[in-house]
């Protein structure tokens, strides 16, 4: 998902021919207080303008400021796919919120690191996404000098996101990688946070879209690898086995539903790069 700020309009239209899997038309974090007003009326034309290939989603300003209920009155009546609430931090606040469109909620705090369960569990709760650096600022934490380990210190709260959305059957959504001069740092937090079980990853710059693309996408051999792993599954059940032999390797069920699963990726990131192949 790429971030993009409400009060560039040259960003809104660049961002309708990238390959992003969905986009953040952002009036938080990235606008200046004296610059809400007119990011929001950019933002409106560009949702009823169309045109857009995937999901756009607008992160609106926090429950609790002034422009909070005009921001979700504009998403909603110009056609957002969805709404990004920030800094969320318990169950009650989702579901007020929950307006018949998609809510991604943002875990940025402390509190909503340990609501995250609750807040996945909400019914119009469609994903949870990472606000790395309000939280790692929240906690008082320091960069790790190690740079295949830097995120060491919030590496129990990343778990825990994964852990509460994935238990509701909700999608994990990585941080922003903040550097965008450092393409190897952003590679590397994009292999960790799919070690960690993320879904995706949220990016701020259209280099960074192809990296992450990369990471989280499936490859041409991973796919042939399981398709011929659900070939033998499917051999071996044809004749009564409840468990086969695949490459030296015992294959259960589970094992065959992970493959089947790395296959509906790959189907879904070609049908992507036809989308994308004219933009």
């Amino acid at each position: 998902m790429l971030y993009v700020p409400g009060d560039k309009p040259r960003a809104i239209e660049k961002a309708r021919t990238l390959a992003a899997d969905a986009v953040i038309l952002d009036l938080e974090d990235a606008v200046a207080p004296e610059h809400k007003v007119e990011a929001r009326a950019n933002v409106r034309a560009a949702l009823l303008a169309g045109g857009w290939r995937v999901p756009v989603l607008v992160r609106v300003n926090g429950l609790g400021t002034q422009w909070e209920h005009e921001d979700r009155e504009m998403a909603l009546l110009s056609g957002a796919s969805g709404l990004v609430l920030p800094k969320v931090e318990d169950a009650r606040a989702a579901q007020e919120l929950s307006l018949g469109r998609a809510l991604w909620a943002m875990i940025e705090t402390p509190r909503g690191v340990l609501n995250a369960p609750a807040i996945a569990a909400v019914p119009g709760v469609a994903g949870l996404l990472v606000g790395a650096n309000d939280l790692a600022r929240a906690l008082r934490t320091r960069p790790y000098p190690h740079s295949q380990t830097q995120r060491l210190p919030l590496l129990h709260a990343l778990s825990a996101v994964v852990l509460a959305a994935r238990a509701h059957g909700k999608v994990p959504l990585d941080a922003v990688f903040n550097d965008v001069r450092d393409p190897a740092g952003f590679a590397r937090e994009c292999e960790q946070g799919r070690v960690l079980g993320f879904a995706g990853k949220t990016v701020i710059h259209p280099d960074q879209i192809a990296p992450a693309n990369a990471a989280y996408g499936v490859t041409h051999e991973q796919a042939q690898q399981a398709r011929a792993l659900l070939d033998a599954w499917a051999e071996g059940r044809a004749a009564g086995k409840s468990v086969v032999t695949f490459e030296g390797a015992l294959v259960e069920q589970m094992h065959a539903d992970e493959a089947q699963e790395i296959l509906n990726l790959w189907a879904a990131n070609q049908d992507s790069v036809i989308d994308s192949s004219d933009r």
